[in-house]
């Protein structure tokens, strides 16, 4: 009987030689990952069982990343906390802010993950490592502390759902408008508790940092991880950046999938997802001239440095309407220097947008960029609940970096092409 990539590696880490959809397995976990709200709370259950030490220090990874650099005396205490249990047990992936990243672009970047893994974090979006050909799903705080223990979790392995993506890709269309538009297709729970396997040679041609934006959202199809067979593409990423060597596992041709969705790309056009829901995607033709008060790029989704070159391409030489704030967020230190070094900073800020160091502060309405009542964003990060951003009231629209620049220079919702 044929499994899936999936199925292969929660075999390979449960030490068994057959797994299958519904089975509840123990496995042991490569990397367990907290930040500066997740991270505290599985410290304070931790420390309630007088626990001697962790399970190993070398595959605990505490980023903090969500309130830094510390928006209040509250955030401060929260990462002093961290700080603290990261000193204490001599944890070797403490990363302070200034070195640290946006966790979710941060540890493939450093090859803290790596193909073949298995990885729980206090953090949904934990889903993104998929892209390296690994398994990794978000969890609570207490699943934290329990691993963080034990070195184990348990699983009810998933149903595996098969997405293949054929055709050629539109001008300005990118693995956020696949996605986006995956979510529209299926909506918030139409991959409930199960692997969301991306497929097909739009998939096959789709660069790291693609694969990662679309693994990242798996969760906002409800699904319990999002996953990419590794190829010559993972292989070159991986190289000279994974701190241990990858293992690629690759789906059988007899392996069983829940469902099978094709999708044609040649038909997508730049997505919106409306507010208050990632399933509420239309084509960015269809949300045209809804008028704006911020644009946000960045987050874990899309603050990587080809986002930024996308942005910055559209950006140069133009300014950012004066009915609108545009905040550009990069989500690693290294990505920082790099579009420092391409004069990718200086055409930003000469466009008139606000430049920050990494953060995920906006994102969640943390900090850098809340919204008002009655106030509307274009965002490319990966949720629009309500309130999520700020203000119960305000809205938040789903984009790309392209419409999201596009946006910020018009002061409505705008496709790229507008503009150029």
């Amino acid at each position: 009987m044929g499994m899936t990539i999936t199925e292969k590696i929660l075999a390979k880490h449960s030490s068994k030689s057959l797994v299958e959809p519904g089975q509840i397995i123990e496995c042991e976990v490569g990397i367990v990952l907290g930040n500066d709200i997740t991270a505290p709370i599985a410290i304070n259950e931790f420390e309630k069982l007088d626990v001697k030490d962790v399970f190993d220090r070398d595959k605990i990874v505490l980023v903090p990343d969500h309130f830094t650099p510390n928006k209040d005396i509250k955030s401060a205490q929260q990462v002093r906390q961290i700080r603290e249990f990261a000193r204490k047990y001599n944890i070797k992936h403490f990363y302070e802010t200034g070195r640290a990243g946006i966790e979710h672009a941060f540890l493939p970047e450093q090859g803290i993950v790596t193909a073949g893994d298995c990885v729980v974090g206090a953090d949904s979006h934990t889903c993104a490592y998929g892209a390296l050909g690994a398994f990794s799903t978000g969890v609570g705080s207490t699943d934290m502390a329990g691993t963080m223990i034990t070195g184990k979790t348990w699983f009810k392995v998933p149903h595996s759902m098969k997405f293949i993506y054929y055709g050629k890709l539109n001008k300005w269309v990118y693995g956020k408008d696949l996605i986006l538009y995956t979510i529209g297709k299926i909506g918030v729970e139409g991959a409930r508790y199960r692997a969301m396997e991306f497929t097909g040679e739009v998939i096959s041609s789709l660069p790291m940092e693609q694969r990662l934006t679309m693994c990242n959202m798996a969760i906002e199809a409800g699904a319990k991880s999002g996953i990419i067979e590794p190829d010559k593409i993972t292989e070159e990423y991986l190289k000279n950046r994974s701190k241990r060597k990858p293992i690629f596992y690759f789906s059988d041709k007899d392996s069983k999938y829940v469902e099978q969705v094709e999708i044609d790309t040649s038909k997508i056009e730049p997505q919106v997802s409306f507010p208050h829901l990632p399933e509420n995607a239309k084509k960015v033709s269809e949300a045209s001239g809804i008028e704006i008060d911020q644009v946000f790029i960045g987050s874990c989704t899309n603050g990587w440095l080809s986002d930024l070159r996308i942005a910055a391409e559209i950006l140069k030489g133009r300014k950012i309407s004066p009915n609108v704030r545009c905040i550009v967020i990069p989500s690693t230190p290294e990505i920082y220097k790099q579009a420092l070094k391409e004069g990718l900073i200086e055409i930003f800020i000469n466009a008139d947008a606000v430049f920050s160091t990494p953060t995920c502060g906006p994102c969640l309405g943390g900090h850098m960029g809340i919204l008002a009542e009655g106030e509307r964003a274009v965002s490319t990060s990966n949720r629009n609940f309500v309130g999520r951003m700020g203000h119960p009231e305000s809205e938040v629209y789903l984009a790309s970096p392209a419409v999201a620049a596009a946006s910020a220079i018009t002061g409505r919702i705008t496709s790229p092409e507008e503009v150029l």
